[in-house]
């Protein structure tokens, strides 16, 4: 009872006094309550975040699609909202701008259980000024395979010379369609959406805004350290955060993953993942495994896939410009997109296709992370903070291991290992006055058992 108390104190203090703190994502099979769709009853019970499911931030809050700007919802830098779209009408979210900060949002769409995506399926996301002129445009498809699987799009509103268009301060709106040509109940059943807006201030000075034509574009040798145990996040908000090296971890067909590894000014970024055989070689899915790396605002930098014949395969993605403040004025991506240091994402899918021909796993596989570059290199010196504070934050430490090779007790646990591990920063006055709170409770509840006792005896 002592010992359940005490747990129940630290963990009480955490959740309350730290509100500051990461949360830890909202992991679930499907990405919504079950009870309230009345055609979910075969969804599976479990909160394993596997399977199709998305982990969804648990701070996320709620913002209503809105069919036109009227009745838009304002969304501000700092904050996840969590919303769907119905159908293949539009969704409308309200933005209020300055004239001197970049703004950044991206809209994660999840299928629902039951969807059946077409080939070609996914949505558009733009940003539109009050003219209904486009600042930036966006699109992603959920592949030839039609894996109702969480994608990304994103799109800005930027302040650069020479752009003409969006410059001013004013109201903004960010746009969601669903795109592609499938047709039916299954087809267009709800997506729900995770929007996520971050706000870049300018530059204390104006700096280049030529992009170097010459970096190391060498394909590296991939790392053969004995690799790490290490499991995968079912979202962004739940990311795994990786440094370089081998870490090892299972997939199950149409499952996704999540990892983020912290890059500087300066640095470049690598990776290689390595799919285990299965117990039959027959038959063969493409695409079957696919790896995308996401820059710290969740856009898209590069991507690679591989197919799959039941023999073991690996893909690495192509190799990247070092991040730098003046890639954002290179015409084309990766370069465009590799515009500010702090958390790099890797997103691995394995198609549920792999399944139907090779059953259902998990399969095993190694990802091999390699970031070069010297760490600690200063920033372009922002005249201001970003929102959220620490987005492009690349200060990351390096996750403990234990003896064998596999992670240390609490690093990347369980739910409660990481809430304790969050709260024990800082807290420590804080859980003095909880336990002593409990300890003097407990001894004048054992004064007044003693005494009860002693009016009321027994034989």
């Amino acid at each position: 009872m002592a010992a359940v108390t005490a747990v129940t104190a630290v963990t009480f203090v955490t959740s309350v006094l730290l509100p500051g703190t990461a949360a830890v994502a909202t992991v679930l099979s499907y990405p919504y309550d079950r009870d309230d769709d009345p055609d979910s009853a075969d969804a599976p019970d479990s909160a394993d975040g596997y399977g199709y499911g998305y982990g969804f931030d648990d701070d996320a809050r709620s913002a209503e699609a809105a069919k036109g700007t009227g009745d838009a919802v304002r969304l501000y830098p700092g904050t996840t909202y969590r919303s769907s779209l119905t159908g293949r009408g539009k969704a409308y979210y309200r933005l209020e701008l300055d004239a001197t900060s970049n703004t950044y949002v991206s809209v994660t769409a999840v299928p629902r259980p039951g969807a059946a995506p077409a080939s070609g399926d996914g949505i558009s996301v733009s940003v539109q000024n009050a003219d209904s002129v486009g600042c930036s445009y966006d699109s992603v498809i959920t592949g030839a395979s039609g894996n109702p699987q969480p994608i990304t799009a994103w799109a800005a509103r930027e302040i650069q010379p020479g752009l003409g268009l969006c410059q001013e301060a004013g109201t903004y709106y960010v746009v969601v369609e669903r795109t592609g040509t499938g047709t039916g109940t299954e087809s267009d059943r709800p997506w729900d959406l995770e929007l996520v807006p971050v706000s870049e201030p300018p530059l204390e000075k104006a700096g280049a805004t030529g992009v170097p034509e010459t970096w190391n574009s060498a394909t590296p040798a991939p790392l053969t350290a004995e690799p790490v145990a290490r499991r995968g996040g079912s979202g962004f908000a739940g990311a795994t955060p990786l440094s370089q090296g081998v870490w090892s971890d299972d997939l199950t067909p149409g499952q996704t993953l999540f990892y983020k590894v912290p890059v500087g000014w300066g640095q470049q970024v690598y990776a290689t993942v390595d799919l285990d055989s299965a117990d039959q070689d027959t038959g063969f899915v493409v695409p079957a495994l696919d790896m995308t790396l996401y820059n710290p605002v969740r856009a898209e930098v590069v991507h690679t896939s591989a197919g799959y014949g039941g023999r073991q395969t690996s893909t690495s993605l192509a190799p990247v410009p070092p991040v730098r403040y003046a890639n954002r004025y290179a015409p084309t991506d990766p370069a465009d997109s590799l515009r500010f240091a702090g958390s790099y994402y890797l997103v691995l899918h394995l198609s549920a296709q792999v399944a139907e021909r090779f059953g259902d796993g998990p399969y095993g596989l190694r990802l091999r992370v390699r970031v070069d570059g010297a760490a600690g290199r200063s920033g372009p010196g922002y005249a201001g903070q970003p929102v959220p504070r620490d987005v492009f934050d690349a200060g990351a430490r390096e996750p403990a291991r234990a003896p064998g090779g596999t992670v240390a007790a609490g690093e990347g646990g369980g739910t409660a290992m990481r809430a304790v591990a969050v709260g024990g920063i800082g807290t420590g006055s804080a859980l003095l006055l909880v336990l002593g709170v409990w300890t003097v409770t407990a001894r004048r509840r054992t004064s007044a058992q003693i005494r009860a006792n002693a009016q009321n005896p027994t034989a």
